[in-house]
């Protein structure tokens, strides 16, 4: 079923209707003590002060006070209600956007700051129009005992509210139009700066590497002026917004007090029904205060709902098959024929235990064989299979468990160093593989050696230190085939011979990929595959492929 803004209102409205019922009868109950008041204090003038009677009085005081007990009450309750169906609303739907994100069928594409923007400012955005409907009803509660009790005492009066309401209503929708419509656009341009301010401190050394901090400045600060400039924009509409609805419900109370006061005048109606009337003409702006706030956060959470739904009713990247692989797979690894992005017509074949370097000239080239082994894609022509059977074809959890594709830049938990090695494996297997990723010797200038705690992302060791620890938890995970994508990247030399060496032992008799470009990781491959325009352009042992002058140029530039 299609995921549309309306649907997940809906879905968020109806998740917590509970919570919503109980709220809404709670602030009616408020509402409509509101209205009493002025009645109770009517009627006390009309039967008590009018005539003398102290024993009357003190009964409408008493009535008074009961009210009051019940409408501060009511609001008490229904305010922790409401605000407890906002957040469990939003907090339900954050979760739903989480798990569509992590779907391991993928789909859910954008720059990580967009991602975050949309499940935290839009999302609370529909939040708040769930914990609004409650006043929303409560408005409407107000609006009809107001006009119940005035017909009671002026059938004119009654019916001007009754008839005058819908109007001033629509009014109100209607002026929510363009505030909507700004509203979005606002949040598109806040996710556009919140996702390239995120991708701009990701990528920070890099950019200091290079000398592009100035142009990276200059481009999140035009980004940033699109954004405030949204901001205005949908800030000016919220004001017109509401100038518009107040001006018009302002119009009409003051229609409503000057019929009130001509009733009275020609003794149509009593002194103390003229208190009344003119009691709920002064409060008659609240209940319509809360269906102007109700219709404004409904105009932003439409708004911020279609953002929502698109992350929410994007198709899968990949579909999931049916097919099981045994207990424990051979992990031979073929492509045949495959075309995907820049590879073109590629074949490759990696056998059972083997482990193959691949040396791409174009580092799209080695991002789309990364792609299709770990099947985040599917190719668009040809096939890739597993012990023969293709990739397409298998479970998802079969295919993660028999194959692993370790990134380049991967993040690190805030967690022990030997914590982070033994995610996926035994304390032992995190031993072997923290010795083959030299990461023992990281662990001699931490403070407290592997149990040393690491700050959010790793943020406290070097590049060289995170890849190393990285490589290890890949290592340590053991899988049928593994596939590291420039695993010592920031490595110095030695470090990074003892590393191919320490790799090459561990996963003897292990099906692994090295897609990388470094001269010590493919020396110690058992066979290198040189990929030059999409296609294989070589195959051999690392010196035999250093006579070709293009797998020179790659691999010792």
């Amino acid at each position: 079923m299609r995921v549309t803004g309306r649907s997940v209102l809906r879905s968020a409205i109806r998740g917590q209707r509970r919570h919503v019922a109980g709220a809404a009868v709670l602030a009616a109950g408020h509402q409509a003590g509101e209205v009493l008041v002025p009645v109770v204090i009517g009627a006390a003038i009309d039967t008590a002060v009018a005539t003398g009677s102290l024993p009357r009085l003190l009964l409408w005081l008493g009535v008074l006070a009961a009210v009051f007990a019940v409408l501060s009450t009511s609001y008490r309750f229904a305010e922790r209600k409401a605000q407890r169906a906002g957040e469990q609303a939003a907090h339900d739907l954050r979760l739903r956007l989480t798990r569509r994100v992590l779907d391991p069928h993928g789909g859910a594409d954008g720059l990580p700051g967009t991602l975050v923007s949309i499940a935290t400012g839009d999302v609370k955005r529909v939040g708040q129009l769930v914990a609004a409907i409650p006043y929303g009803v409560a408005g409407l509660a107000a609006l009809i005992v107001s006009s119940a009790v005035l017909l009671t005492s002026s059938v004119t009066l009654g019916l001007v509210i009754l008839l005058g309401t819908p109007p001033v209503l629509w009014l109100s929708q209607l002026a929510g139009r363009p505030l909507e419509r700004r509203s979005h656009h606002e949040q598109e341009r806040a996710a556009e700066a919140s996702g390239l301010a995120a991708d701009l401190v990701a990528g920070l050394r890099v950019l200091k590497g290079i000398g592009a901090e100035q142009a990276a400045v200059q481009r999140y600060r035009r980004t940033s002026q699109r954004s405030l400039a949204a901001a205005v924009r949908a800030a000016r509409a919220h004001g017109m917004h509401n100038g518009a609805v107040l001006a018009a419900t302002g119009i009409f109370l003051a229609l409503i007090a000057l019929l009130g006061a001509h009733l009275a005048l020609a003794g149509s109606i009593t002194v103390g029904e003229l208190v009344a009337a003119v009691g709920i003409a002064q409060f008659l702006p609240t209940p319509f205060h809360l269906l102007t706030y109700v219709s404004s956060e409904r105009a932003r959470a439409r708004a911020s709902a279609e953002r929502v739904a698109r992350v929410l009713d994007a198709g899968p990247q990949v579909h999931p098959g049916t097919a099981k692989l045994p207990a424990e797979p051979a992990g031979e690894l073929r492509l045949a024929g495959v075309r995907h992005g820049p590879l073109r017509a590629l074949d490759l074949h990696v056998a059972s235990g083997e482990m193959v370097g691949i040396a791409c000239e174009d580092p799209a080239a080695a991002s789309a064989l990364l792609e299709l082994v770990g099947r985040d894609s599917d190719p668009e022509e040809g096939a890739v299979t597993l012990d023969g059977i293709p990739l397409a074809d298998l479970e998802l959890d079969e295919l993660r468990r028999a194959i692993l594709v370790a990134d380049h830049d991967a993040d690190l938990f805030e967690e022990s160093v030997l914590d982070n090695v033994a995610v996926h494996g035994s304390r032992d297997d995190a031993q072997r593989a923290i010795t083959a990723a030299a990461v023992d010797l990281v662990a001699e200038t931490l403070p407290d050696g592997l149990q040393t705690v690491l700050a959010e992302r790793g943020s406290s060791l070097s590049g060289g230190q995170r890849q190393r620890v990285a490589l290890a938890r890949a290592l340590a995970a053991d899988p049928p085939v593994l596939v590291l994508h420039d695993p010592t990247t920031a490595v110095d030399p030695v470090t990074e011979a003892a590393i191919a060496s320490g790799i090459a032992r561990l996963r003897a008799s292990r099906t692994t990929i090295l897609v990388t470009t470094s001269p010590a990781l493919l020396a110690a491959a058992d066979r290198v595959v040189f990929l030059r325009d999409g296609a294989v352009a070589g195959s051999g042992t690392h010196d035999e492929l250093a006579a070709d002058p293009a797998y020179r140029a790659v691999v010792f530039a």
